[in-house]
């Protein structure tokens, strides 16, 4: 299959998270996030080697580390992270924090609109939950973006 220029078509993308512990993973996001288990496929021991999750309208994958994928800890942490836009981002925090995710940026009300706050959970992976409170045109934000840098 190929998109209009002849270069092959983009079927789809989704993160693929390097856990831990695999089983305990899912089980979080299925708490926390409300995650559907779609497929799971494991290795010796039990080990998962892929296990899709739906979460809204989004896919991820889970696995757990070996095989030369380490986890964030053993990397000192995750460069990436994950942006969910919620539809409650104190009630999405709360869960996630009971669930056992610890806050990086508390949540409040942002200069670009958006009510939200930085979570990781607690196998080093870094969660972004916002929520729109403002809609603004992207000059609105632009211009809020360089007040808050004067500031």
């Amino acid at each position: 299959m190929t998109n209009a220029s002849g270069k092959p078509a983009l079927t789809r993308l989704y993160a693929r998270l390097v856990v831990s512990d695999g089983p305990r993973a899912v089980d979080f996001y299925r708490t926390a996030l409300g995650a559907e288990e779609i497929e799971r496929y494991t290795g010796p021991g039990g080990r998962i080697v892929h296990a899709m999750l739906r979460l809204g309208d989004a896919l991820i994958a889970v696995k757990d580390a070996g095989d030369g994928d380490p986890a964030p800890p053993a990397l000192g942490g995750s460069p990436v992270i994950l942006a969910l836009d919620v539809s409650d981002a104190d009630a999405v925090a709360e869960a996630m924090l009971r669930a056992g995710a610890t806050v990086v940026h508390p949540v409040a009300d942002q200069h670009y609109g958006q009510r939200g706050g930085r979570l990781a959970d607690p196998f080093g992976h870094l969660w972004m939950i916002s929520q729109t409170i403002e809609e603004l045109t992207p000059e609105q934000i632009q211009r809020r973006t360089d007040e808050s840098f004067t500031s």
